[in-house]
């Protein structure tokens, strides 16, 4: 193993200060060398360079504990921006983001899907507009997409709605605006954005899972995303739960998505909208109950597996099935606790998320961030 140089050593000291900063509202000097365990010198030097490219400010005095107030240093929201984008909707959005996941513009499209081309095209379009706000500096764009990523090659490897298949989309985008672009999975991003921004009480380790017209899970352990060797980690909605069940789009029959996701439910009670179909549902339908129900099922039997093989007690649902409410999320707890180990179980917390599409568009930009803080840092560029 190579020792690391001086600069290497340097930018990780700084990035550590600037993820402590990140982490509280307004901390001292002495707090992150206690909370980092670098020198204090070392972290004077590391708060100078970040007051100067403006990305840290101070914000005043803290209670004494003897002696001298500490100053207190806090991150300066606006100092840079980014774009977050969600592929993953009937709309395709995207947002300009600041440094505390504040949403600054929005802009959305409907999703074209003749070939993969216009698809494209129209993703350049709608970043173009954002591009030519007030929106100053803007350091990188983060994209959530459906289907199979692989984050480190920034490709989309099959994503069969947007008909894109060993597509370099991270590539293309980064040739055409200078500026560093990542793509992940939406429901990866999704689970960054609800861990990040979604207020959830967590150890550290959670699993978000992404319900709509396809089934996701995006999995996160001591705070980072777990992507797993090929950046597929999560890819629950194509594993058969039902030899016997619905040919999936995936050319498999029986798969989770077939009998789980909102889609399913659409197509086996025959319903054109999901607006229709909670309006059955909340009418006490029994033929809606009934295969909602059976939806719940499914997925906390899937759940009960992620459960057994992860041991996270934290899960959190998002998408369009949770419009159905706590009738369905009790439907899925019931059937996770009985499918699975009870000791492994017993203590698995199962809620809802906060921050419906938007998750998706903070965390592909969070990553961004949490990945490279070096980017921040324009004096370098």
């Amino acid at each position: 193993m190579e020792k690391a140089t001086h600069q290497q050593t340097k930018a990780h000291n700084r990035n550590l200060v600037l993820k402590t900063i990140f982490e509280h509202e307004a901390i001292s000097r002495a707090e992150i060398a206690r909370k980092t365990q670098l020198t204090r010198a070392t972290v004077s030097e590391l708060v100078n360079e970040l007051l100067t490219e403006g990305i840290v400010e101070e914000v005043g005095t803290g209670a004494s504990i003897g002696g001298k107030s500490p100053i207190l240093l806090s991150l300066v929201p606006d100092s840079r921006f980014l774009i977050g984008v969600n592929l993953g909707q009937d709309n395709f959005i995207a947002s300009v983001v600041n440094l505390r996941g504040e949403i600054k513009e929005t802009i959305e499209s409907p999703a074209l899907r003749h070939n993969p081309d216009e698809t494209l095209a129209l993703v350049i379009d709608m970043l173009e507009s954002l591009l030519q706000k007030q929106w100053k500096p803007i350091v990188g764009i983060g994209i959530g997409a459906p289907g199979l990523i692989h984050t480190r090659q920034g490709m989309v490897l099959r994503a069969v709605n947007l008909d894109w298949e060993n597509f370099p989309l991270a590539h293309l985008l980064e040739e055409r605006f200078h500026m560093p672009v990542s793509i992940l999975n939406d429901s990866q991003a999704t689970a960054i954005g609800e861990f990040v921004y979604g207020k959830h009480v967590s150890s550290g380790n959670l699993i978000v899972v992404n319900i709509r017209h396809g089934i996701g899970a995006g999995i996160l352990i001591n705070g980072r995303l777990f992507q797993g060797d090929g950046s597929a980690a999560g890819e629950i909605g194509h594993v058969v739960v039902n030899p016997q069940g619905d040919v999936c789009r995936c050319g498999k029959r029986g798969c989770l998505e077939t009998i789980a996701s909102a889609g399913a439910v659409l197509r086996r009670t025959g319903v054109a909208s999901l607006s229709e179909a909670l309006e059955r549902w909340e009418n006490g339908n029994s033929g809606m109950q009934a295969v909602v129900a059976e939806a719940g099922n499914a997925l906390g039997e899937a759940l009960a597996h992620l459960v057994g093989a992860l041991n996270i007690h934290h899960i959190v649902l998002t998408g369009e099935m949770t419009r159905f409410g706590e009738p369905w999320l009790e439907s899925v707890r019931h059937a996770m606790q009985k499918a699975a180990f009870h000791p492994l179980v017993e203590d698995t917390r199962l809620e809802i998320g906060m921050l419906d599409y938007r998750a998706c568009i903070l965390g592909a930009a969070a990553f961004m961030v949490l990945e490279d803080y070096d980017l921040l840092f324009l004096q370098e560029h």
